[in-house]
């Protein structure tokens, strides 16, 4: 299986430390920092949990202009803080998408030398509206190309009626009512409820309850278990069964996680 990922990325820092005391300056925590992990983020992160399920990945992405900074504390692994630095980052060379059709680069140029990365079977756009593409963007890749999975922050336009899915969260959806307000796109769109599992097509999957220790990057391992999943069995409500196991496991997870075939087997 030949996945493309195309978004922007950002580096995800998280900042474990201890809160003691309250300062006597004013009344907020202080904050002792112990430890720091960093991770890949956003398209680099459906990157490296397409990659845990057992998929051959290419990206197309920014460099790691944008940064994520979260402080968590130690005992109870509740995130305290979140600073977001470089907001936002340079836009795709448009010449290079244009070239992306029928599940392949048609630009030789763009030098891709290896056999398995010819063709795609699914390709997922991951677009968190920090620049690097733009809604042409996205209706050129979703136009000319099939198995498009699309996770955008932006607000749904004209290029909904090619794209395959669409994963979007409950109030993202309450957001485009206007656009979504006829039944056609009922069978495109993945709603996901957060603890409350989603909603597809008029029909509910719920999730077992677990204890929760981070939600980072949970959205990330969803679409990616959903490629995983459609791929596996060209049926996208088995799809989505597969996807929420794969979300089960990395929210029970410190930081931001991934989950291999492997483990789902184990656990």
């Amino acid at each position: 299986m030949n996945v493309l990922v195309i978004g922007d990325s950002c580096e995800d820092i998280f900042i474990y430390g201890d809160i003691e005391r309250i300062s006597p300056e004013a009344p907020v925590p202080v904050f002792k920092p112990t430890h720091t992990e960093k991770n890949d983020g956003m398209a680099k992160n459906v990157a490296n949990n397409v990659e845990a399920l057992d998929m051959h990945i290419h990206t197309v992405t920014n460099k790691n202009s944008i940064t994520k900074i979260r402080y968590v504390e130690n005992r109870s692994g509740q995130m305290v803080l979140r600073v977001d630095e470089h907001d936002y980052c340079e836009r795709v060379k448009e010449n290079l998408l244009e070239g992306l059709k029928e599940n392949k680069f048609k630009n030789p140029s763009f030098g891709f030398t290896s056999q398995r990365e010819d063709h795609y079977d699914s390709i997922i756009i991951s677009d968190y509206c920090k620049g690097f593409l733009e809604e042409s963007d996205i209706e050129h890749i979703c136009k000319y190309n099939k198995n498009v999975f699309v996770d955008t922050k932006k607000k749904l336009g004209e290029w909904i009626k090619d794209a395959d899915f669409i994963k979007i969260n409950e109030l993202e959806y309450q957001k485009n009512h206007e656009v979504l307000s006829e039944n056609e796109f009922e069978e495109k769109l993945i709603v996901t409820l957060g603890s409350k599992g989603c909603r597809y097509n008029g029909k509910d999957f719920l999730v077992k309850e677990v204890p929760v220790k981070d939600v980072s990057g949970a959205g990330d391992t969803f679409i990616a278990g959903l490629v995983r999943g459609y791929l596996d069995t060209n049926n996208i409500e088995s799809a989505i069964e597969f996807a929420q196991k794969c979300t089960t496991y990395v929210v029970q997870q410190h930081g931001v996680a991934t989950v291999t075939l492997k483990e789902l087997q184990n656990g």
